[in-house]
């Protein structure tokens, strides 16, 4: 697909986040920009195919534009913008109060997700994922990638969506609508392979991280996730079982952060010591 050239000075920056920024535009405001950093020249067109796969599935995300490209080289995509949008991460930040309603509205938003089936041929499996993703991990020994093969192998195959990237950074809402953004992990797989990234985020990031990407410290996000797990899996089960079910899934994410940041991550793969 060949990318529209833009200026840049058309559009007024918004925030950035660990692949690039965001933009809108000055006379447009139903546009919205995600321009990428220069190292990503692959990386938008990808999240632009696969945001129109899910768009075209029936997921709640903003409409998918085009694949565009500045006068330096910095390739991105042009989305439909929600006005008044607000993450929930930054919601929760802005208004601690308010955390046990973000979190049952969000708890919702992944159990109706989790409630969709897809079409496995338009979709990856989140298992064939991160098997492909370990063989190219140079983090891991030979043994430690047999364990968590193993364990990957032993999860049931499931036609479930999935985002792929699950955290409450990646969930928006404007007035009584809702929407998942940053789609270009979504595949389909077990529940649990989302469940465990909203763990990573409330319990292993480190409190920098934590502090950068979602505006609180760790306390405050530890905090919505107990309250999360309780409006996802119900009030009948406690939160200690539930955490044990879910840290390995977590630790699995250590695999997709390490191909994000190309180095290891000490802090994350904590959660893999029932594996490894």
């Amino acid at each position: 697909m060949e990318a529209e050239r833009i200026d840049i000075n058309d559009y007024v920056l918004a925030g950035a986040g660990s692949n690039g920024e965001s933009y809108y535009h000055r006379s447009a405001p139903g546009i919205m920009l995600k321009l990428y950093f220069p190292d990503r020249t692959h990386q938008p067109l990808n999240e632009l195919l696969m945001a129109r796969k899910v768009y075209d599935a029936g997921i709640s995300t903003p409409e998918p534009g085009n694949y565009v490209v500045t006068a330096d080289g910095r390739y991105g995509i042009r989305f439909q913008r929600i006005i008044g949008k607000k993450s929930f991460a930054r919601a929760v930040s802005e208004d601690p109060s308010r955390m046990g309603e973000y979190a049952a509205s969000f708890a919702a938003m992944c159990r109706q997700l989790h409630a969709t089936r897809v079409d496995t041929s338009q979709f990856e499996s989140e298992k064939d994922r991160y098997a492909r993703m370990l063989v190219d991990n140079p983090f891991f020994t030979v043994g430690e990638k047999d364990k968590l093969l193993r364990f990957i192998d032993e999860v049931p195959e499931a036609e479930t969506a999935l985002h792929g990237d699950l955290h409450f950074g990646n969930a928006v809402f404007a007035g009584d609508k809702r929407y998942f953004i940053d789609l270009g992990d979504f595949c389909h797989g077990c529940p649990l392979f989302d469940i465990g990234m909203v763990y990573m985020t409330g319990r292993l990031n480190t409190p920098d991280y934590t502090r950068e990407a979602f505006h609180m410290d760790n306390a405050t996000a530890a905090s919505f996730w107990e309250a999360f797990a309780a409006e996802y899996f119900g009030p009948g089960r406690p939160l200690k079982d539930i955490e044990e079910e879910v840290r390995p899934y977590a630790g699995l994410k250590t695999i997709m952060v390490e191909r994000d940041t190309r180095r290891p991550m000490p802090e994350l793969r904590v959660a893999l010591n029932t594996i490894i």
